[in-house]
């Protein structure tokens, strides 16, 4: 499994939408997600930036260049698009994170 992180920014005062929005995550989307290898998928709020981080487990990071084109995919950025930083495509303006630690 590797180990993939990033971070994305919330506009502020959306805090509780996006929480809403993911509590209802389609199972569409959620079922794309897992077809694509990732077992787990976490993302987490500073709250003094709103910043989010996310990481997730996936068997090939490869499989994450697929997603964007999947129509669900599309559905899910234009979706959040409106409190989200967001590409002209809708996809949201996501930053790599270098790993420098690990304890497993």
């Amino acid at each position: 499994m590797q180990r993939v992180a990033f971070k994305m920014q919330l506009y502020k005062g959306f805090e509780a939408e996006y929480d809403r929005r993911h509590k209802e995550i389609w199972p569409d989307l959620q079922a794309l997600l897992k077809s694509s290898g990732i077992s787990e998928y976490s993302i987490f709020l500073d709250e003094t930036t709103n910043a989010l981080f996310g990481v997730l487990l996936i068997e090939d990071k490869t499989k994450l260049d697929e997603l964007p084109s999947n129509p669900v995919m599309q559905k899910w950025w234009a979706y959040m698009k409106d409190i989200m930083e967001s590409n002209p495509d809708n996809s949201p303006v996501s930053v790599p994170l270098k790993e420098v630690f690990y304890l497993p």
